[in-house]
């Protein structure tokens, strides 16, 4: 589903960012981050554990408790051609969906050797087509542990973090350094349901005293699922927004979350998505009533929030879909004037950067009035 406004078209949403803000490493203490608080007309910086502060009593966090897969797996061709898989879905059974990295794709039928292989260590896969269908451009493959694993199991023990292609680490061979790093804090502290290929970074600020502090402030929490695909790194090649195929992502939000956030409406309070996954979540539901499934919603300028008040999200990268989302969110020139400040004043940009905390675009007034 889509909201697109005629007069925006991909190059509105480029911009020119230094190199150097792009976050190779997490801060050293997660709420340590800073942040823009871009919720009035002049950006105030601040630093993450401020946060409680400048949330209300009755106010509603809705996370994302996804949790990101050791999806990235390396292998070879019975013939010995090198390859790497990257799965973007777990299936029932011992069945996947994935990208594959390879120099001449292999037919269904073949077995693909991970990790060396059932007989040297690894497992094996059965590729058993394309992904959703014959012309599919992802592959549906059937994981052989030598011990009966589920693909979970499998992944946790011979995967990699599948970081984004902008953090730079040495090649996956069980040498990187910072390994141990990323496997924690590419987490969030309350990822509980494995699903993702991503993280949903606007969460990797928050530990347990900046939740002890929001919890002591009367502000509610709830969680949503919505396990990160590939996609969200997908590039628009289109100039016209109309053209765009957006990709699909599985969500699912439980009766205790919808029942949470009927009683935030009920006290007048607010609903705070913590990062654009839950924003889509949450705004998909709002559109089609469904409380699970996929969603391909994509949403830009001209976009009639249902659900959503206060946005807290990471610096984005020029010309995505997630521009385009916090620029529908909080106004095109407020989200363009923010991205100048940040690159001004060396915000940290992207999956390990900085934060920003920002209103829907029909509250500014109000707040600014405040």
């Amino acid at each position: 589903m889509s909201a697109l406004f005629p007069a925006f078209s991909l190059s509105d949403f480029d911009f020119d960012l230094p190199e150097a803000l792009i976050a190779q490493h997490p801060a050293p203490v997660r709420s340590s981050s800073r942040l823009l608080d871009g919720c009035t007309t002049s950006p105030k910086d601040r630093i993450f554990h401020e946060l409680p502060d400048l949330l209300e009593p009755g106010d509603l966090l809705v996370f994302n408790n996804t949790r990101v897969l050791k999806a990235r797996l390396f292998g070879e061709k019975a013939s010995g051609g090198k390859l790497e898989l990257l799965v973007e879905r777990v299936l029932a059974g011992n069945e996947v969906v994935a990208h594959m990295r390879v120099s001449k794709k292999p037919l269904p039928g073949s077995r693909l050797h991970l990790c060396g292989g059932k007989n040297r260590g690894g497992f094996d896969a059965l590729l058993l087509g394309r992904w959703p269908d014959e012309n599919g451009s992802l592959f549906h493959l059937a994981l052989e542990g030598a011990k009966g694993e589920t693909p979970h199991e499998l992944m946790e023990r011979f995967g990699h973090l599948p970081l984004p292609p902008y953090i730079e680490r040495k090649q996956a061979s069980g040498q990187d350094p910072d390994a141990a790093e990323d496997g924690e804090r590419y987490q969030t502290v309350f990822a509980d349901r494995p699903g993702a290929v991503a993280a949903p970074t606007a969460a990797l600020h928050f530990d347990e005293g900046v939740l002890q502090r929001l919890a002591e402030r009367g502000v509610e929490s709830a969680s949503v699922t919505l396990h990160v695909g590939a996609g969200t790194f997908q590039p628009v090649k289109t100039e016209n927004l109309a053209e765009h195929q957006m990709h699909s992502e599985w969500y699912d939000i439980p009766l205790p979350t919808l029942a949470a956030l009927e009683r935030c409406r009920q006290r007048g309070g607010r609903v705070i998505a913590v990062g654009t996954t839950t924003v889509r979540t949450l705004e998909s539901w709002a559109q089609s009533g469904a409380m699970t499934g996929d969603t391909r919603i994509f949403i830009t300028p001209g976009f009639a929030f249902q659900v959503v008040d206060v946005l807290l999200t990471n610096f984005h990268l020029p010309k995505s879909t997630l521009m385009m989302l916090v620029s529908a969110f909080a106004g095109y020139e407020h989200v363009m004037q923010l991205y100048r400040h940040a690159i001004e004043h060396e915000y940290r940009f992207f999956s390990y950067g900085d934060a920003m905390l920002l209103v829907r675009e029909q509250a500014q007034g109000a707040l600014d009035g405040k």
